[in-house]
């Protein structure tokens, strides 16, 4: 069964291998935890710092960041299109006065 571990702890554990020095393999066998998985955890706090291990459902501000610009960027192609045809069909047909 897979287990599931808070924000808080997997931070003090990281703290223990960055900051206390211990090693990572002790540490681990200490915790019950997987050594692959902390190790995966500690650069995951060397990268993030405090913004790691948002959680399921929960991205990083950064993420945020690029998925609302790749839908504002999508929204803008479709709109020039149809400036594009409303152009060509204005142009074709010209209004008259």
């Amino acid at each position: 069964m897979k287990r599931k571990y808070s924000k808080g702890f997997k931070i003090s554990v990281c703290e223990l291998v960055l900051k206390e020095g211990l090693k990572p393999q002790i540490v681990a066998e200490k915790m019950g935890l997987n050594v692959v998985m902390l190790y995966r955890w500690v650069s995951e706090y060397q990268q993030n710092g405090d913004q790691a291990f948002m959680g399921s459902g929960h991205s990083a501000p950064a993420d945020a960041e690029l998925r609302k610009l790749k839908r504002e960027n999508e929204r803008l192609r479709q709109e020039n299109e149809i400036l594009k045809k409303a152009a060509a069909y204005f142009a074709k047909h010209p209004a008259e006065e």
